[in-house]
């Protein structure tokens, strides 16, 4: 399902044209700014896993360019490989969380492994310039006791989603614009780094939450549910 990240680095300046309509404020919405915080009337999560790749660039300047900030769950072998992007993605103003080291099915593993592959992901991340990551995203959102002991162990906290996007199963743009159109305060969607549909809905999302007076938010570590990024 996943595509292999390659070295293919994108500029991550936002184009002229976008720079003058941010400075212009005609965005329909902005990170952190007033005008955006002012018809906040809610906050979703955006969430996209499994990178960074090849794909994140692109990925990072269409949320840029559409004001959004997302939460990327990475897993450790990508971040080891591709540190430049990690800090690419921090650049952009987007948070970083745990997705594993090699997106193995974790209920089906020994403790010993789920901890190698919770820690390994905290310290490739870290060494990427990611910081340490709060969240923790399990693959394919298996999770049981042992998984949430380890999770716990490291300060993380578990991630889920309330929409599933279905772009990992070859759904269409529409179809992810309309899933992100079920979101309401306070949850979570699932989305990827790799799908080149999911970059093409981004703009469409943004003006579907800003029409609906939702912002992308950050997810907190306390409840682990969309909240104002402050």
């Amino acid at each position: 399902m996943k595509a292999a990240p390659h070295l293919s680095l994108r500029s991550l300046v936002a184009t002229p044209a976008v720079v003058a309509l941010a400075a212009a404020g005609t965005l329909a919405v902005g990170v952190n700014s007033p005008a955006q915080a002012a018809t906040c009337g809610g906050y979703v999560g955006l969430t996209f896993d499994d990178g960074p790749s090849g794909n994140t660039p692109t990925l990072l300047n269409s949320l840029k360019q559409n004001g959004l900030r997302a939460t990327m769950f990475n897993e450790g072998q990508y971040a080891a490989a591709y540190p430049a992007q990690v800090r690419a993605e921090v650049a952009a103003g987007m948070w970083v969380g745990n997705h594993s080291y090699t997106h193995p099915h974790l209920t089906q593993q020994t403790q010993a492994t789920i901890d190698s592959e919770i820690s390994r992901t905290q310290q490739a991340i870290a060494a990427a310039g990611g910081g340490t990551p709060k969240l923790f995203r399990p693959p394919y959102g298996e999770t049981n006791a042992t998984v949430k002991a380890v999770e716990a162990k490291y300060g993380l906290k578990e991630i889920i989603w309330d929409v599933d996007s279905q772009d990992w199963n070859g759904a269409s743009t529409d179809a992810i614009v309309q899933a992100a159109g079920r979101l309401t305060n306070g949850q979570i969607i699932l989305m990827h780094d790799w799908p080149a549909n999911t970059v093409a809905a981004i703009p469409r999302i943004a003006q579907g939450l800003a029409a609906r007076n939702l912002c992308a938010g950050m997810i907190s570590p306390q409840t682990g549910r969309a909240v104002a990024s402050g």
